[in-house]
């Protein structure tokens, strides 16, 4: 191992922190399947031994990440000057570990503190107009001189404006490797970050960015922040996703209003309209924000129920007989425990089992579905 891989204090060793990244690469382990991992066997080292017995249980055979490949993201993150950071590190931000499948692991570069400040997320339209560009830029400065920290995706538009405006204090949360920039034009402005403000990446070193990686990326800024701010953006937009995002995990959504005639104002609009707080200015978003204790004035989308448990449960548990619940329609895991009777920790080692054997794909909003054939 090398300095790349920094365990926590005392509790993870350089052997746990290896098998960690390899579980988290291993195939059809996501953040939610790590975590059940974790709390039923202890250990990553102890999860990677029973993950072949696990995908039997699930009806396929099952082969863990190789040791090497692992070895040669290590150095990776190395070489591009990144460390890891583990969901249970003291620096991990405490904002980010509430969310539902917060990253276990994430590379990063730069000045982790900023992420232990209060931050707001800024998102936005990447063919945003003039005025939107220039409203982002000032609304990012004054909310850095108020002393938020701006995270946002570093894509073309409102990202980047909001991040220029508030830089140095500013996160940059990107699609793909942390070694990878993305878009190409942004590549001064992400090594600009990288180095004087915070760089965050989930995807392993040399990953180039991929559709289903927007989404995953959109929680994480999302994640990061008491409230998202969306400053342009059409209805159907990564933008709004990223406020759904906000607004299921219980953090204000705020939303600049437009000219109806304008169609990248209407996401905006729209946004006001189910419940996002209009702001006007970032002396708007700082009252919101200031202090924010996890009650949100904005109604956009209620945080979805969840069925906790504790770790000891799982470790005790026996998967529940759910296969014959699910079909290719999403539903929730609330409704499978609902329906089976089954308790919340035989219930998700059931989908444990079915998702390590790649016969179940995980949704947003806690929904379920089997992998079509």
């Amino acid at each position: 191992m090398n300095e790349a891989v920094h365990p926590a204090p005392a509790t993870l060793t350089q052997d746990e922190a290896f098998a960690r990244i390899r579980l988290l690469r291993s195939p059809n382990i996501g953040p939610v399947s790590y975590a059940m991992l974790l709390a039923r066997f202890g250990t990553a080292a102890e999860a990677l031994e029973a993950l072949p017995e696990l995908g039997k249980k699930g009806g396929r055979q099952y082969r863990a990440a190789p040791r090497d490949k692992i070895e040669r993201e290590v150095d990776g993150v190395r070489i591009a000057g990144a460390k890891y950071l583990f969901h249970d590190q003291p620096d991990y931000p405490r904002l980010l570990g509430e969310i539902d499948s917060a990253p276990p692991i994430l590379t990063w570069r730069g000045d982790l503190s900023l992420a232990a400040r209060p931050c707001v997320a800024m998102v936005g339209a990447r063919n945003a107009s003039a005025a939107a560009v220039k409203l982002a830029r000032d609304f990012g400065q004054g909310l850095a001189e108020a002393g938020f920290t701006v995270v946002s995706g570093l894509a073309r538009g409102i990202d980047g404006a909001a991040h220029e405006g508030a830089f140095p204090q500013t996160i940059g949360v990107i699609a793909s490797g942390i070694d990878i920039a993305y878009p190409p034009q942004h590549s001064d402005l992400q090594e600009r970050i990288a180095r004087d403000g915070l760089l965050i990446a989930e995807q392993p070193p040399g990953t180039e960015p991929r559709g289903s990686h927007f989404p995953s990326r959109n929680r994480i800024i999302a994640g990061l922040a008491a409230g998202t701010l969306v400053v342009e953006a059409a209805v159907k937009s990564g933008s709004l996703i990223t406020a759904r995002l906000a607004g299921e995990a219980g953090r204000e959504v705020m939303a600049i209003p437009g000219s109806p005639l304008e169609a990248r104002s209407h996401g905006c609009n729209h946004l006001i309209r189910e419940g996002a707080v209009l702001v006007q200015s970032p002396e708007d978003v700082a009252e919101l924000l200031t202090g924010f204790d996890g009650s949100p004035r904005s109604t956009f989308r209620e945080p979805s129920e969840q069925f906790d448990f504790e770790p000891s449960e799982m470790a005790e548990a026996e998967p529940a007989d759910i296969a014959s619940l699910l079909t290719t329609a999403p539903v929730a895991i609330d409704e499978l425990i609902r329906q089976s009777g089954e308790s919340a920790a035989a219930v998700q080692l059931a989908l444990l089992e079915l998702e390590i054997a790649g016969r179940l794909e995980r949704h947003a909003a806690g929904r379920v579905t089997l992998t079509p054939a």
